[in-house]
């Protein structure tokens, strides 16, 4: 039995655990916030250092023999031909970087310019669009930029000391917006484009790598960006797929292939262990729920859903579709949410409230049917965030998305997910695991949920909400 570590440093905490190599057990855990401004856009990296310190105290880490470190995508950090810091790094989704994103988006030709050459459409929160904002904003700063690393890129180079060499790997790589799943390199060019003139990327390491070792003998893993961790620290495979239920939706699934979508709905990422993440994002999840909550006067997303189940699959002829803030997938950005089939004897609250409930699932099956559209295999469903515990959540997603549901007990996955990746870096390097091979860790312990008898009516309120959308925005999703 050999101990490792997984650390995840998230945008506002630093997560530990420490496990067992064979079996994935987790021993001992550490937390710390940031210090600092929790919604701060810029931030200082040390900051990362001091939380991951604290986190790490009370012999934590004793006896660990590798470490794997998850951290927040949609960071850079630019450094200047010493390593020093040009300015703060830039984190999290930041808007002020939308128009930066259009700007690339239209300089390279359209969005399926850049879905051909790195899988992704630009956002504001992706390195590139970051880049841009800095090149047109703080033209100095630009200038000096030499280097330029992720979050837990930066961490990792950290971790070993500062070494002349520096590395990331294919997960946070294909969230910059200048490397490609598909060919597995850079995009230099698009650095140029962004920045005004090239810079050094780290090196792309593969899922089994090491980074390198510390002067007391601790090996670092690859390391790799939360939602790769997360995917590993889950035990994803082929044929699963996730959604995310936060305040906007996400679903992803493991496929064997990087897509290329020509109108930029699928965000094309690697995994962690050599597969891909195809991605699809919507902008309205469980906001469409608090919107509903908030105009029906309930207290709590719980008063919601307990409503709901009063009503009947379909909510009485209710379709809701739930664009509240526009809408990514389908591509729909000006638009505003529909309530649909209104009648005298629909005009209940518990009708409403289905509805909600309803249109935020059949949203985010309409983002999963564009995967199982190129071909991705869908077997189970992982369903992550908080929402996912509300009981009406649980009693419609199974027949909606038509497919068994999975809903894992809370626990730290991107940690875990880091872990996982240190234990076969470690075995890896001593040839007791297979390069190509994670660790068999036992998965995630979880509620398994079938579609069972309902399958049916929730196949008819699919189709009724399908209907829906298309009368309203006929052609969103093309032919």
């Amino acid at each position: 039995m050999g101990i490792v570590a997984g650390l995840d440093s998230s945008a506002e905490f630093t997560r530990i655990v420490v496990c067992d190599t064979d079996t994935g057990a987790v021993l001992r855990q550490g937390y710390a916030p940031h210090p600092g401004e929790p919604k701060a856009v810029d931030v200082d990296p040390q900051s990362w250092l001091l939380s991951l310190g604290e986190a790490a105290t009370g012999g934590i880490l004793e006896g660990v023999e590798a470490i794997g470190v998850s951290a927040q995508q949609n960071g850079l950090v630019p450094l200047d031909a010493q390593g020093g810091l040009v300015r703060p790094a830039l984190v999290r989704n930041d808007k002020r970087a939308q128009v930066a994103a259009a700007d690339l988006v239209e300089s390279l030709g359209g969005r399926q310019a850049w879905a051909e050459a790195v899988g992704c459409v630009p956002g504001p929160g992706q390195a590139v669009a970051k880049l841009r904002w800095l090149a047109r904003t703080e033209p100095d700063h630009a200038r000096r930029i030499a280097m330029i690393l992720q979050p837990h890129d930066w961490l990792v180079w950290q971790l070993l000391g500062r070494p002349a060499r520096r590395t990331t790997d294919r997960g946070a790589a294909s969230g910059t917006g200048y490397w490609s799943a598909r060919t597995g390199s850079y995009r230099p060019d698009l650095v140029e484009l962004a920045l005004g003139h090239q810079a050094v990327l780290p090196e792309v390491l593969g899922p089994a790598e090491a980074a390198g070792t510390t002067p007391e003998g601790l090996l670092i893993s690859a390391g790799t960006g939360e939602t790769m961790a997360a995917a590993l620290g889950l035990g994803l495979g082929r044929g699963d797929a996730v959604v995310s239920l936060g305040a906007s939706g996400s679903v992803m699934a493991v496929h064997h292939e990087a897509l290329a979508d020509p109108g930029g709905m699928i965000t094309s990422f690697a995994d962690a262990t050599g597969m891909h993440l195809p991605v699809v994002h919507t902008s309205n999840a469980v906001r469409a729920l608090r919107g509903t909550a908030e105009m029906l006067g309930t207290e709590s997303l719980d008063e919601l859903s307990a409503l709901a189940m009063k009503s009947t699959p379909g909510a009485s002829g209710l379709v809701l579709l739930p664009y509240l803030e526009g809408e990514r997938t389908p591509n729909l950005p000006h638009t505003a949410g529909t309530l649909s089939g209104l009648r005298r004897e629909s005009m209940k609250p518990e009708h409403l409230a289905r509805a909600a409930f309803e249109g935020m699932i059949c949203a985010l099956g309409d983002a999963l049917d564009v995967l199982r559209g190129r071909g991705v295999e869908v077997r189970r469903i992982f369903l992550l965030g908080a929402a996912g515990a509300l009981p009406a959540v649980q009693a419609l997603a199974p027949a909606l998305f038509g497919a068994q549901v999975v809903v894992p007990q809370p626990a730290d996955y991107a940690a875990l997910g880091a872990a996982r990746q240190a234990a076969w870096a470690l075995g890896a390097a001593r040839d007791t695991l297979s390069p190509t091979t994670p660790p068999a860790w036992q998965g995630a312990a979880a509620q398994v949920l079938e579609p069972g008898e309902e399958l049916a009516a929730g196949q008819a309120v699919r189709q009724q909400y399908v209907a829906t959308r298309e009368q309203i925005h006929p052609g969103a999703f093309g032919a």
